[in-house]
């Protein structure tokens, strides 16, 4: 165990005090981030807040060119918690409250390895990112800010992670003809039966895609979450609602495939589609440049001497750093098993061993 391990319980214990569940996301320029000011003495802070509880603080010390990220919102707790979220609990081999995994347990391992370093080091901690709505990172990177590479702590098991998956939401309306049930004309006008044929279509392209491969990943991961419409079993459906995500490999064009699961719909019922939530691949651009990018990340992983593991399936806001011509990687305590869940958890061994890589990049050179 590292020898900082007790100093980063004592800031988790803190930052998981401090309401940020998102939504509803009610969170500002105070609280959380005055706990964060008060133990980063020697950095240059900016607290700027983007409106609807979108809040970032960046914290500069020295001239660094690597960019650490970590968004303190977490999801809201659900009653299968069986104590207080907001109060830390720590047992044998972990330390459970909401956020401790995704991600405070980061937060707290970066916060104890700057106040027993002196070297160049910036942060930028968030606190829109559970909301799909990166207004923050969005901001920074409209920003001079001058950096060409960024570390995003989400939980990696202690593993420098090059590539995920991009993720897209979308909404479809589909239209037909109200009218009684009886008539054989009720199988093709019904908005219903066209969501219906749309799902089938969509799922047999889905599983034609199985055989794509990039960076460890495979296929193409999709999802129909909620279909709607209708009024009685007796009544043609005149409109329906569908929606559904998809989660690219990063050598797979979005744009391509939203043209093909537009097709899907049958011929004059596609009322509405529309791209509710994006996020691009990591690493992100065409099948040569997202090569490019993840080489790149894996030569600056290895040169900081981080073990590197496996490409994930689920997203994170580090392929917006990617997408900005950034290099970029995913590395943080924690696996993302224990995200989003009741007694959320994170690995002792594990904000240990990654709270001493954080103290060895921030010492001083």
């Amino acid at each position: 165990m590292s020898e900082l391990l007790p100093e980063v319980l004592i800031h988790l214990e803190k930052l998981v005090s401090f309401d940020t569940r998102n939504p509803p996301r009610e969170i500002g320029t105070g609280g959380i981030f005055d706990y964060l000011r008060s133990q980063l003495p020697d950095f240059a802070i900016t607290v700027t807040d983007h409106g609807a509880g979108a809040v970032s603080f960046f914290a500069v010390r020295g001239a660094p060119k690597r960019l650490f990220n970590v968004h303190l919102d977490t999801v809201p707790s659900s009653p299968a918690w069986s104590a207080d979220p907001h109060k830390l609990r720590v047992t044998a081999d972990r330390a459970i409250a909401l956020g401790a995994c995704d991600i405070k347990g980061a937060a707290a391992g970066l916060v104890a390895a700057a106040r027993v370093t002196t070297g160049d080091v910036a942060f930028l901690f968030t606190t829109d990112e559970e909301a799909n709505d990166p207004r923050c990172i969005a901001a920074f990177l409209a920003s001079r800010h001058g950096f060409d590479e960024a570390i995003v702590s989400e939980p990696t098991m202690g593993q420098a992670v090059l590539a995920h998956r991009g993720i897209s939401s979308v909404m479809m309306q589909f239209r037909g003809e109200a009218g009684h049930a009886s008539g054989q004309h009720a199988r093709d006008t019904s908005a219903l039966h066209a969501a219906m044929r749309w799902g089938g279509r969509a799922l047999d392209f889905v599983e034609a895609q199985d055989h794509l491969r990039f960076g460890g990943l495979t296929g193409l991961r999709f999802n129909i979450g909620r279909v709607e419409g209708g009024i009685k079993a007796n009544m043609i459906a005149p409109s329906a609602e569908l929606r559904f995500g998809f989660r690219p490999l990063p050598s797979q064009s979005r744009e391509e495939l939203h043209e093909r699961f537009r097709s899907f719909a049958p011929a004059g019922m596609l009322g509405s589609y529309e791209e509710t939530f994006t996020g691009p691949s990591l690493p992100s651009g065409d099948v040569a440049r997202a090569e490019e990018r993840r080489l790149a990340a894996r030569d600056l992983a290895d040169e900081l001497g981080l073990p590197i593991g496996n490409a994930v399936d689920f997203w994170t806001e580090a392929s917006l750093f990617s997408q900005a011509g950034m290099t970029a990687f995913v590395f943080g305590p924690g696996d993302i098993a224990q995200a989003h869940t009741a007694d959320e958890w994170v690995a002792l061994d594990q904000l240990a061993s990654v709270t001493a890589h954080y103290q060895r990049l921030m010492q001083s050179k």
